[in-house]
């Protein structure tokens, strides 16, 4: 027999949404952060396990779980060791531009090896991560594409050793 889902007071509800991402404005509950929380422990958790977790029928975890991702609330995604999948080269690079800060930063996010891009406050106007395959590649990728990038005025960068903790499970408010 399926639960079905109770129907909050949308106004008493904090709504977020993932502009950046293209996100639409979705109502995150206490249902849908006790889903996250479950997904953050076990990201190949069954929807039926999460369901029990949180008492919802495995459709109505389905549900609100696809609507979460096409909102730009969550990803669902294989983290990886870089190092183990080839890629040799980590590094942060804080960069100092000029101009409109969100359109070089969109530029640095279309680049294939960046993979994170935040707009900051402070020394730098932007920080971005990038994997690479070894330090020719860091080198090429930071001389002929994002020091190439219009608006970038210089680059500061900082080489991963070991990467010591990476963890995603920091729950929900």
């Amino acid at each position: 027999m399926a639960i079905p889902e109770a129907q909050p007071d949308a106004a008493a509800l904090p709504t977020r949404s993932n502009q950046s991402r293209g996100g639409a404005t979705f109502q995150l509950d206490e249902l849908s952060k006790a889903i996250i929380e479950e997904l953050q422990q076990d990201g190949r958790q069954s929807y039926a396990g999460i369901g029990k977790a949180v008492d919802l029928s495995e459709a109505a975890v389905r549900q609100r779980v696809q609507r979460m991702v096409d909102a730009g609330v969550m990803q669902i995604v294989a983290v990886t060791d870089p190092v183990q999948m080839g890629f040799g080269r980590q590094a942060m690079i804080g960069v100092r531009c000029t101009g409109d800060t969100t359109q070089v930063a969109d530029k640095l996010a279309a680049l294939e090896s960046v993979d994170y891009v935040v707009l900051t406050a402070g020394t730098f106007d932007i920080i971005i991560e990038v994997v690479c395959e070894d330090d020719s590649h860091l080198l090429d990728l930071l001389n002929a594409k994002i020091r190439a990038v219009p608006g970038v005025l210089s680059t500061e960068t900082l080489v991963y050793l070991k990467l010591v903790k990476q963890q995603y499970n920091w729950g929900t408010r």
